[in-house]
């Protein structure tokens, strides 16, 4: 349509590009504080003692934390880093229920893993168990929805129903197994769950730092976790719109009555929260912790075997339009659930999968292609002379939100090795002149690969989960 419409209608075209651009400098703008916004709440949550506040409540002490961590063949250095911040936490560990969840399919090691690391840190919790999920079980997508789902009917089984505990008071968080904890994560869940007016129909989301690794990556790589965190953090200062992503918490009550996550899914950390909002007709909403948890940046051997694994990355990760379908065909069918529930949700989801693909191009695109294609009659009007500099104004303007997220990026750094000097700041600021790249090839690139092969079906498909391989240099 961008080509069609630029040789038949290049006045139109221009006209639209320019209110498009002035709409996106809005949202940039709007986006922008909700970014400091948010920033602003997690250093203030950061310096809060939460196991202190939580003591005062009555009955915290009646709560379990269910925390499950798939795992396939990851090195047992990321394991162990992962396992000693969870002791770290200032939170009783006697109310931790671990669930170390391997795959039948990994190799040997991942096996040997799981058990020197039951040796090591078995002991520190209320119960620690390893789940093993068999392979080829008809029906299920390789992935890891089918392991969680499997490790939470194992612990249900083997603990929570031997030791007769009440699933409302039975909190389950479902981390990668790269994911470190930050010191005050439980206590911030546990205020969170305990103080909400209805708890049993929430999901609690913290912000997904991605940099554990974050100084063994190239440049365009950081700016895209970064990217990801930021849209992240957005989104905690407007929990109306926010769906699950990647690590969270749910109530695990809510998780047996629907028994638990789908097994045929890729996409399972968004999927749940949409099983439950169908479920409960609407009655569902995530509540954000703005606390952090850090996981691994992606980064390989060489740096086009980067390229290509972040472009893997972000492909599966808008694989998540596969919930479109299912949570419309519910909205139809669902006659309980208001009207005004079933729009918003279905054109904010829909907009922003659309967004995701389309609008980087569009605003790359458009300034540009009613100049080339528009014909002669167009390219002497004083519209088109005048739309690649009013263009350039609005996106000059909206590009203070790059420099916003070029000092954030440097603010957020986690503590800096011995080699980090004073140049290297400058370095990591200026990485974000890579941002309207990485927005077109990693971003609306890969979201319209996988939306097509969505579209087209059949071998084209992505029902196969793609581990992000992990690999990082160990602290010593």
């Amino acid at each position: 349509m961008m080509v069609v419409a630029s040789i038949h209608w290049p006045v139109a075209v221009a006209i639209f590009i320019i209110l498009f651009d002035i709409y996106w400098f809005f949202r940039v703008a709007t986006l922008s504080l909700y970014l400091m916004f948010t920033f602003r709440q997690m250093k203030q949550n950061m310096a809060v003692n939460w196991l202190e506040k939580v003591k005062e409540i009555k009955g915290w002490n009646d709560i379990y934390h269910l925390i499950i961590l798939p795992m396939v063949d990851e090195p047992y250095e990321i394991v162990q880093e992962t396992f000693e911040e969870l002791k770290n936490t200032n939170y009783p560990k006697d109310k931790f229920i671990v669930v170390l969840a391997q795959e039948e399919r990994a190799s040997a090691d991942n096996a040997e893993t799981g058990k020197r690391i039951e040796r090591e840190y078995g002991d520190l919790f209320h119960k620690f168990i390893i789940s093993t999920h068999p392979h080829n079980i008809p029906g299920e997508t390789i992935g890891k929805g089918s392991n969680q789902a499997y490790a939470a009917k194992a612990v249900k089984r083997d603990v929570i129903d031997k030791e007769g505990l009440d699933y409302s008071k039975i909190m389950t968080s479902v981390f990668d197994v790269d994911t470190q904890i930050y010191p005050e994560y439980f206590g911030v869940l546990t205020y969170s769950f305990l103080t909400e007016e209805d708890p049993q129909h929430a999901s609690y989301q913290p912000i997904p730092f991605f940099n554990n690794n974050i100084f063994q990556t190239p440049a365009f790589a950081r700016v895209i976790a970064l990217s990801a965190t930021y849209y992240q953090m957005m989104q905690q200062a407007r929990p109306e719109n926010m769906v699950t992503f990647s690590s969270h918490s749910v109530p695990f009550k809510a998780l047996a009555d629907i028994n638990f996550w789908h097994v045929n899914k890729v996409s399972e950390d968004s999927r749940i929260f949409w099983q439950l909002f169908i479920e409960n007709h609407g009655n569902w909403r995530t509540v954000p912790l703005a606390y952090p948890v850090s996981m691994d940046a992606n980064v390989a051997p060489s740096f086009w075997q980067t390229i290509k694994n972040v472009y893997k990355q972000q492909r599966r990760w808008a694989w998540g339009s596969e919930n479109i379908a299912y949570m419309v065909t519910n909205f139809i069918k669902d006659k309980k659930m208001k009207l005004y529930k079933k729009l918003y949700w279905a054109f904010h989801t829909i907009d922003s999968f659309w967004s995701w693909s389309c609008a980087s191009l569009m605003i790359f695109a458009l300034g540009w292609m009613p100049l080339l294609l528009g014909g002669e009659e167009f390219n002497t009007s004083l519209l088109s002379f005048n739309l690649p500099r009013v263009t350039m104004q609005i996106m000059s303007l909206a590009s203070l939100g790059i420099a916003l997220s070029a000092i954030l990026g440097v603010i957020l750094l986690p503590p800096k090795p011995d080699w980090f000097k004073t140049r290297h700041y400058f370095l990591y600021l200026i990485q974000w002149i890579l941002l309207p790249v990485t927005m077109i090839v990693l971003g609306s690139f890969p979201a319209i690969d996988a939306q097509t092969r969505l579209m087209l079906g059949g071998k084209y498909r992505l029902d196969k989960f793609w581990v992000t391989p992990k690999m990082r240099e160990f602290k010593r």
